[in-house]
C-alpha cells in the first residue's frame, strides 16, 4: 500500500507543480539565461564597442582596441519545504496535495522573478524617467513609455526582447489612458481582456505586492518599474527549478521540497531604464 501510495502521490504531484512553475514564473525567459553552472559564480563575458576608420592607402590598419570585461553572478540556494500527511483530508484524497502544489511552486516561482528583479534594483542605470513625466508625480503613463524607449534607442539597443515589469497599480493607471484601451491607437483590446501584452514593444510583465520585496516602493508612493533588453541581464543556474519528494515514516507524511540554485546580475545598464511612478 505505501509503495503504491508513494509512487502515485509523487507522479501527479511532480506533474502538477511542473504546471504550476509554469504559470508561477512570471520573469522566466526574460533574460539571458546560463543553465548547469558549476561552482557558486559565473562570470557573463561583456564586449565593448569600436568605431571605423577611414582607410588611407599604404598605412598600417589601427585597430579598435575592443575592450573586453566580465560582469559576475553570484548563485544563491533557495528552497520551499512541506509536510504532507498521508491520513488528511478523508484518507488521501490528493485535496492536500494540490494545494501544496500552489504554495511552493508559487513560492519558489516568486522568489525565482526577485532574483532578476534584484539584478535590475541593483543594476546602477543612469537611464532613468522621473515621475513628473506626462504630468506632475504621475503613475504610469504613455509619457513615461514613450521617454524610455527613447532612452533605449538613443543608446543603440535592439528593438526586440525588450521587456517592463510593472505593479498592478501601474497597470491601473495605464488603463487610463485612451491610447493604450483604443483599437484605433493599440491592437491589443485591453478594455476586453483588462490586461496589456505589448505596446511600443514592450511585453508586460504585472506584478503584484510581494513579501520577497517585488518592485520598490519608498514612504513617499514612489514605486520603481523596470524596462530591459533581454541581453542586458543575465541569470546563471547551477540547479534549476525541481521537486523532490520523500516518504518519511516516521512521520507517516511525505515530505515535498521545491528548490534551485540560481543568481542574477545586471551586465549592461545602457540595456536597463528605471520608472518611477507616483502611486499615491
Amino acid at each position: 500500500m505505501a509503495l503504491g501510495l508513494s509512487s502515485a502521490f509523487v507522479e501527479l504531484f511532480s506533474t502538477e507543480v511542473h504546471q504550476a512553475y509554469q504559470g508561477s514564473m512570471t520573469l522566466q525567459g526574460c533574460v539571458r539565461t546560463q543553465s548547469g553552472v558549476e561552482g557558486n559564480t559565473y562570470k557573463f563575458p561583456k564586449i565593448g564597442k569600436g568605431v571605423a576608420q577611414t582607410r588611407i592607402p599604404q598605412t598600417d590598419v589601427v585597430p579598435l582596441n575592443v575592450t573586453y570585461s566580465q560582469v559576475t553572478a553570484t548563485l544563491n540556494d533557495y528552497i520551499a519545504a512541506e509536510y504532507s500527511d498521508i491520513f488528511s483530508s478523508q484518507r488521501v484524497n490528493f485535496d492536500e496535495r494540490r494545494e501544496l502544489v500552489q504554495v511552493l511552486s508559487n513560492a519558489i516561482g516568486r522568489r525565482h522573478d526577485q532574483e532578476i528583479l534584484d539584478a535590475l534594483i541593483n543594476s546602477g542605470t543612469s537611464l532613468t524617467v522621473a515621475n513628473s513625466i506626462g504630468g506632475s508625480a504621475t503613475n504610469l503613463n504613455v509619457a513615461k513609455l514613450r521617454n524610455a524607449k527613447q532612452l533605449l534607442d538613443a543608446k543603440n539597443v535592439p528593438p526586440t526582447d525588450r521587456h517592463i515589469a510593472i505593479h498592478a497599480n501601474s497597470l491601473a493607471s495605464l488603463l487610463s489612458e485612451t491610447s493604450v484601451t483604443s483599437s484605433d491607437f493599440n491592437t491589443v483590446k485591453a478594455l476586453v481582456s483588462g490586461e496589456v501584452n505589448t505596446f511600443l514593444g514592450f511585453s508586460f510583465y504585472v506584478l503584484g505586492d510581494r513579501d520577497e520585496g517585488g518592485l520598490p516602493i519608498d514612504g513617499s508612493g514612489d514605486r520603481d518599474l523596470f524596462l530591459w533588453q533581454k541581453n542586458s541581464v543575465g541569470l546563471a543556474e547551477g540547479l534549476p527549478v525541481q521537486t523532490k519528494i520523500d516518504y518519511v515514516p516516521e512521520k507517516t507524511s511525505f515530505l515535498v521540497a521545491s528548490m534551485f540554485s540560481a543568481g542574477a546580475k545586471a551586465i549592461d545598464a545602457d540595456g536597463i531604464v528605471k520608472i518611477t511612478c507616483r502611486e499615491s
